[in-house]
């Protein structure tokens, strides 16, 4: 049981593995593949928390409220508020690599692909269960990202900028930005309860643990 706490524990720092770029635009057909399919993996985690039906991460009950408010499809709704928030980087001078425009291509698409195909669920059971492995995959999906070095996403880059330019903590920039956007979809309509709290809670220990696992596999 201690070994396999030890494999899984949650790492707390980006493990430097063999598909890590030195630069946000290094491309190599390998690089690629694992940032295409951690994005991947992660537009269809989210999808699942859509799918619950007992809550959405807080990016997405913003933009299922616009979804709602404009009638387009969540995966569009998804892929407009990424291009806005990475046009706040221009005043805060970041520089988006090549992951930063894939994450907002892929996760959009693949929230789309992923509410298409799983069903909408009805019991509070069900919903917790489509969560709890929604966290999973967009940690699994995470991990994977980040270790490819090719670039923040477009929110992440957002917070970083503004702490850097404003010198605010960035746990506080991140809290402040995410309950903003909470509230704004809830107030437009998006789906908040039980699903925003477990991921709330979760994400973090998923992407830790995840991180941890990467790590553990890579060093051997």
């Amino acid at each position: 049981m201690r070994s396999l706490m030890k494999f899984i524990a949650p790492h707390k720092t980006i493990p430097p593995t063999p598909w890590r770029a030195e630069h946000r635009w290094q491309l190599s057909p390998a690089r690629v593949a694992i940032l295409f399919f951690g994005l991947a993996i992660f537009g269809l985690g989210d999808s699942l928390l859509v799918q619950g039906n007992v809550g959405n991460a807080p990016w997405t009950v913003f933009a299922q409220g616009l979804s709602l408010k404009t009638g387009f499809p969540l995966g569009v709704s998804t892929f407009l508020i990424s291009v806005a928030v990475l046009l706040i980087w221009i005043p805060l001078k970041e520089k988006p690599g090549f992951g930063t425009l894939s994450n907002i291509l892929l996760i959009a698409t693949f929230i789309q692909v992923g509410i298409s195909i799983f069903p909408l669920q009805h019991s509070l059971a069900m919903g917790v269960s489509f969560d709890l492995l929604g966290i999973i995959l967009v940690g699994i999906g995470s991990s994977l990202y980040i270790t490819c070095g090719l670039g923040p996403g477009p929110r992440d880059g957002a917070m970083t900028g503004i702490h850097q330019a404003t010198g605010i903590r960035v746990g506080r920039v991140r809290l402040g930005i995410e309950l903003t956007v909470l509230i704004v979809g809830r107030l437009m309509g998006g789906t908040v309860g039980v699903g925003t709290l477990l991921f709330a809670l979760l994400i973090g220990e998923s992407i830790a643990i995840s991180l941890g696992i990467v790590a553990r596999l890579t060093s051997r």
